[in-house]
């Protein structure tokens, strides 16, 4: 390399670092949006009779709640899902995405460097542009000829050996590809948060399906027991009419209620293999997958005496969907400098070096050496408004951002709100239906114990057995219900602020 060529490319370097000194971040810096915190948890309604066997207390939250339930059945599937879920593998991929973009734009921030080498067999045109040059015919030894009056002269094939790099790199005066790479990162934790998210709602989703199956499991066991009362009370309807102590309009009626007891059961089979399928589904198994698991009946999992939710303060931190929308809020933030820094001119700085010759034994020689070094200013001038649209278009992506990110803060604070205050109602009503359960089985006795000694119709017995499957069956569906609201609390305080995620797998097609 001669010497002109060397302070080229000091010049260049030299522009380049100044460049990097002086330049500039267009746009507004991020600073995450405050939030306001109550001092306490919503303390919910007042209690008339006592209070909830379940409290809720202000202590730190396991990454694995549902321990809490003490169900080893339960455990163990929700240890499952972040391996197994469709959704968290989807989400992980989505995360795998934005962390390759986040490398597309890093790569801004560093020069481009290309090699090149080619041989090319070239036959200039006899009547082009070097029909009236001499000395390119004379060069490859062509006779000359006339050519519209012309003299030309017939040009040989020839050969272009050739090699080199080219080297450039975009001067970020303006933080345009900063601006970029922060939008890109925050893009990335938002895509983070987002697979939290997704991790979260499948780990509830796990929970209030197994809650809802063994409740409905329950039931079911209360239709078959209600089927043997009913059995029992159309055997003694009979022999009381063959008797003569009764009519045939008891036993008709006894008839019926064992039929209508015996309606109840299909669907509550169909149920119970509906919440199966889901939880397959849940954990990416084809149907009837985890029957031969979950079809033994066992009882709704208890909630535990004292419930952890941890502190008011620490909620914006635990909610994946917070933190999903703070992260999107910071790189609309971001989109505004890379929207401003397109106002301004560009700076590119290229160079090449490279050899050229018509013989290749020539090609490495000192000779054959050539080079281009220098700056590259872009301005831009008439874009036809496009750039002034695409900057208000970024700050109103912005302000919807932040509108976006208002919203869920809010709705987090009612999520939990409703949560607690439906966990502890719904405790106040099975408090108020195991009573229930408990005087209409003393109703069933008694009238069955009058009906037997004549002094009360088989129609007093009816009611009472049909009260007391109700009662039953809404105490089944209350104890489902508190276990599931207890599911909906946790998922509303974020979960136990989910940090492990599965490694990113390709999903190969089966």
């Amino acid at each position: 390399m001669n010497e002109k060529a060397k302070r080229g490319l000091v010049l260049l370097a030299g522009l380049a670092g100044a460049a990097a000194l002086t330049g500039c971040t267009m746009g507004p810096d991020f600073k995450a949006p405050g939030w306001a915190t109550p001092e306490s948890w919503f303390s919910g309604p007042k209690q008339a009779v006592k209070p909830p066997e379940s409290v809720t207390v202000a202590e730190p939250v396991s990454a694995e709640w549902w321990t809490l339930f003490g169900d080893p059945e339960l455990t163990g599937l929700e240890k499952r899902v972040a391996a197994e879920n469709l959704d968290v593998k989807t989400a992980v991929i989505r995360l795998a995405e934005s962390r390759a973009q986040l490398g597309v734009a890093k790569a801004a921030e560093f020069p481009t460097l290309n090699g090149n080498a080619s041989y090319t067999r070239q036959q200039a045109s006899n009547n082009g542009i070097f029909v009236v040059i001499p000395t390119a015919a004379g060069a490859n030894g062509a006779s000359g000829n006339t050519v519209g009056g012309v003299q030309s002269h017939g040009l040989n094939p020839f050969d272009i050996w050739q090699g080199g790099f080219d080297a450039s790199w975009e001067v970020d005066l303006w933080g345009r590809v900063r601006r970029s790479v922060e939008s890109a990162g925050a893009s990335t934790d938002a895509a983070n948060e987002a697979a939290r998210s997704a991790l979260l709602s499948s780990l509830a989703e796990v929970a209030r399906d197994y809650i809802r199956l063994r409740g409905a499991q329950a039931q079911l066991q209360i239709a078959q027991d209600n089927v043997q009362i009913a059995r029992q009370s159309l055997s003694l309807t009979q022999q009381r009419a063959a008797g003569g102590v009764t009519t045939d309009l008891d036993v008709a009626n006894a008839s019926a209620q064992l039929r209508t007891t015996l309606a109840e059961i299909p669907s509550l089979q169909q149920q119970e293999a509906q919440l199966i399928n889901a939880l397959s589904l849940l954990l990416g198994q084809p149907p009837n997958a985890l029957r031969v698991e979950l079809q033994t009946a066992k009882p709704v999992p208890p909630v535990p005496p004292r419930v952890p939710v941890g502190l008011p303060s620490e909620l914006a931190r635990r909610r994946p969907d917070i933190r999903q929308a703070e992260a999107q809020l910071h790189a609309a933030t971001a989109d505004i400098g890379v929207a401003q820094a397109n106002f301004y001119p560009s700076l590119k700085l290229a160079g090449s070096f490279g050899l050229q010759s018509l013989q290749f034994n020539h090609a490495f020689d000192l000779n054959s050496n050539q080079y281009a070094v220098g700056p590259g200013l872009t301005v831009p001038l008439f874009e036809g408004g496009q750039l002034r649209a695409t900057l208000q278009l970024v700050e109103a992506q912005q302000q919807e951002a932040a509108v976006t990110f208002q919203k869920t803060v809010l709705q987090a604070w009612h999520d939990v709100d409703n949560a607690l205050t439906a966990y502890q109602a719904e405790q106040a009503r099975r408090d108020e239906l195991v009573q229930a359960v408990a005087d209409n089985r003393r109703a069933v006795s008694l009238a069955q114990d009058r009906y037997q000694q004549g002094v009360a119709d088989f129609l007093t017995v009816l009611v009472a057995q049909g009260s007391l499957r109700r009662t039953q069956q809404q105490l089944a569906e209350s104890t489902t219900s508190v276990s599931s609201d207890l599911v909906s609390l946790y998922k509303a305080l974020g979960g136990g602020w989910e940090v492990d995620m599965p490694e990113q797998k390709t999903v190969a097609a089966q």
